[in-house]
């Protein structure tokens, strides 16, 4: 049984070295194309939130809200 326990630890110790190691996965370009794209989207969505159309239907509807009685 310890042969068995000693072989596993060794081939967890081989595939996380594997795992930490290996050179698959993004490249410094390729992150920062995903960067660039991440901060565009930002921006995007920041423009479209603080537009007026979206300040002035949130208005609405925190006035109707507010606005609504308890029964």
């Amino acid at each position: 049984m310890g042969t068995t326990v000693r072989n596993l630890i060794r081939e967890l110790r081989t595939r996380l070295l594997h795992a930490v190691t290996a050179e698959s996965g993004m490249s410094t370009a390729e992150y920062a194309i995903g960067t660039i794209a991440a901060a565009a989207f930002g921006a995007v969505l920041y423009t479209v939130v603080t537009g007026d159309s979206i300040v002035n239907a949130l208005t609405t509807i925190i006035d109707k809200a507010l606005k609504t009685p308890v029964k």
